[in-house]
């Protein structure tokens, strides 16, 4: 059985620079790694590349054993669920219509839309009279909650986590940390989670992937990171001591 992802010596190159160079790595199904770095380091441009927003200039990205390149681009991206900051929510759309989004472009019959609006809404946790609200209606742990059921709304197996609780209040953002990790491991997603944050990293990661400079650094389990050697290692641990 392939992984689920899987880099392949990638280097990706934009505007002349490396952001990511020889980049090998293998994220088995069920796991949730969390790619942590610094600004810059590449985790973001990682993650496109997951989905085929960015396209490596050597290497490969395999997704279930096909290469990026070789998959239909709407196919991979709608069978990949992605979340930002904020959820990234269309205002305008109702929280049934955002969440039901990529149901509608696969022309899910209404009935069944809707009945997956419902579901996903008990998911993560919020009242069924949200689906009538628009996104400004809502706080932010709630619209964030939102784009977590947008991303789970057609049964994805691959999740996309770029930062999504970082603009949270401390207490928000620990109790939608927690509901997250129950979500994942009820439903079984691979997901790959960038943050800049140990903290969070430490408590949702299978293992930490530790990205410095467009090279990964380090790679293990949480547990194993307090005691990894590597002087970029060493600087993020003294910015949590």
């Amino acid at each position: 059985m392939p992984a689920a992802v899987e880099f392949r010596n990638v280097t990706c190159v934009l505007g002349g620079r490396p952001i990511l160079r020889e980049l090998s790595l293998t994220i088995d199904a069920g796991e949730t790694l969390v790619l942590l770095g610094r600004s810059g380091s590449g985790k973001t441009t990682a993650l496109k590349l997951i989905n085929g927003l960015l396209r490596p200039d050597q290497g490969a990205v395999l997704v279930n054993g096909t290469s990026t390149t070789a998959w239909d681009s709407i196919r991979l991206k709608r069978s990949i669920g992605y979340v930002i900051q904020e959820g990234g929510l269309f205002p305008h759309f109702t929280i049934a219509r955002n969440i039901g989004l990529v149901p509608e472009l696969e022309r899910w019959d209404e009935p069944r839309a809707r009945a997956r609006v419902q579901e996903l809404l008990t998911t993560v946790g919020l009242p069924a009279d949200f689906a009538h609200r628009y996104p400004r209606q809502l706080s932010g742990g709630q619209r964030q909650r939102v784009g977590v059921a947008r991303a789970l709304a057609a049964d994805p197996a691959i999740l996309l986590l770029d930062e999504p609780f970082g603009a949270l209040d401390p207490v928000t953002r620990s109790e939608i940390q927690r509901q997250f990790a129950a979500i994942v491991g009820q439903l079984h997603k691979t997901s790959v989670f960038v943050t800049h944050d140990l903290r969070e990293a430490s408590r949702l990661a299978t293992r930490i992937g530790l990205l410095h400079n467009g090279r990964l650094e380090w790679i293990g389990q949480p547990d194993e990171f307090p005691h990894a050697t590597t002087e970029e290692a060493r600087a993020f641990l003294q910015c949590v001591e």
